[in-house]
């Protein structure tokens, strides 16, 4: 990622593969229960967001909300009002 590519170690002359136009993105949860950290090295090629886990009241709220539209709400639902 510092060099803007990688090594093809799958071919004998081991050319240089430059990436061009490429977002890495990424993933996970706190370190801890066995979840690794990683290296601020690593880490400085990113921004970092925290976000704090939704409580289940607002879960429900937000999905039933969503879900309330989406069957109900809507002009000609999709689906049958038993559904």
């Amino acid at each position: 990622m510092d060099y803007g590519g990688w090594y093809d170690i799958d071919i004998p002359e081991r050319d240089f593969r430059k990436l061009i136009n490429v977002r890495f993105t990424g993933a996970m949860g706190p370190p801890g229960s066995g979840r690794n950290s990683i290296s601020n090295r690593y880490i400085r090629h990113f921004n970092v967001l925290y976000i704090e886990p939704y409580k289940d009241d607002s879960l429900n709220y937000i999905f039933s909300t969503i879900m309330d539209w989406l069957f109900v709400a809507k002009n000609n639902p999709p689906f049958p009002q038993p559904v």
